[in-house]
């Protein structure tokens, strides 16, 4: 299109935002980190719920490790998962994995031969049971990240972290946009006394380090991540609610408000539908920021060890984990955690200067 008057608004903006390289990267890397996070057990090499498949004789293997492993099924019998329990949970693993550098296969058992590099090359012995063997026992594994310190897939750790981060994110910003709307309408609407006791309580909020605010939210509702959902929503409504509160100072008086106190509209449907959807630039701006703000959040939370809880992967609690390994030979087990923070809130950062830009109806 050549002329901007055969546009809508919402085309126009969606043009601006195409202009904007930086924009259209960061909505790209959001877009595949949150397919990757939607269908992270399909992708995944260890599925098993929280990717938690240790073998602790493999501890802490750098990128690129090879090994040959055995497989002995468990004495209870593991069901496969429907397509959506995998989606959510994953697949618990049927077999017990055994990493071997040799075998003997007799008659009625098998005894595998274990080297284990942590206790100065000392080879260990276990005697299977061939019935509990299945048809093709030995798979060759590749772990493309390494190990952590459990012997853990790290890739897998790593990809299914980034669902907590997009689950804080999407639930901490509803929650603040819902609480920001009705208490920054309230205020701006009403004014008086209505006005005086928001933005006194705005204030209040304000003035207080987000970070404490969560922790003793946290310590108040408990460990867990629903509670780290609602403590990050309930400390990220004020930037909401105080521009909100000033869109509506300004829009209050115009000629379509008056319009709809005219035609005897409740002042719930005049502020719902016709005063919000006219202040929503802004307020979606304010969302991407603070989705950043949200992924920081819960990872300060989970490293400070009230947030997330093992073995459940998150990018805070497993730097926390592995912290330890950066003066050491292990230093990417923390590193690489660091690096997908960064990366994602660097996405959610510059898609926000893009809307920015994009929605900004002076230029």
């Amino acid at each position: 299109m050549k002329n901007n008057e055969f546009l809508s608004p919402g085309q126009i903006a969606w043009c601006r935002y195409k202009s904007n390289t930086a924009g259209m990267i960061s909505l790209i890397f959001i877009i595949l980190c949150a397919l990757m996070a939607i269908f992270a057990y399909f992708i995944i090499p260890d599925n098993t719920p929280d990717a938690n498949t240790q073998i602790l004789e493999i501890s802490t293997q750098k990128p690129g490790f090879e090994v040959d492993i055995l497989l002995v099924s468990k004495p209870t019998k593991v069901e496969k998962v429907g397509f959506f329990k995998k989606l959510w949970s994953g697949q618990p693993s049927p077999y017990r994995q055994i990493p071997f550098d040799s075998l003997k296969i007799e008659e009625k058992t098998t005894t595998v031969y274990i080297c284990n590099p942590e206790h100065s090359g000392a080879v260990q012995e276990e005697v299977v049971d061939n019935a509990l063997l299945p048809e093709n026992p030995i798979i060759h594994r590749k772990y493309y990240l390494g190990t952590d310190q459990f012997g853990r897939d790290f890739l897998s750790r790593l990809v299914l972290g980034t669902r907590i981060s997009f689950s804080v994110g999407f639930i901490a910003v509803f929650l603040s946009v819902v609480i920001g709307l009705f208490i920054g309408g309230l205020g701006g609407f009403f004014r008086g006394r209505v006005d005086d006791v928001t933005m006194w309580l705005i204030n209040v909020v304000w003035s207080l380090p987000t970070l404490l605010i969560v922790i003793a939210i946290t310590f108040a509702l408990g460990k867990g991540v629903v509670q780290v959902f609602i403590a990050v929503g309930l400390t990220m409504w004020v930037e909401v609610a105080r521009v909100t509160r000033g869109q509506i100072l300004s829009i209050r008086e115009t000629t379509f408000v008056e319009a709809g106190r005219a035609l005897g509209f409740k002042n719930a449907r005049i502020i719902i539908r016709h005063i919000i959807p006219n202040i929503l630039n802004p307020i979606i701006v304010i969302s991407a920021a603070n989705f950043a703000t949200a992924i920081l959040l819960e990872a300060g939370l989970s490293f400070l060890g009230i947030g997330v809880q093992p073995p459940m992967p998150s990018w805070g609690s497993m730097i926390k984990e592995n912290y330890a390994y950066i003066i050491l030979d292990d230093a990417f087990l923390a590193i690489l955690p660091g690096i997908a923070i960064m990366l994602l809130v660097l996405a959610f950062m510059l898609m926000g200067n893009a809307l920015r830009e994009a929605l900004n109806v002076k230029k």
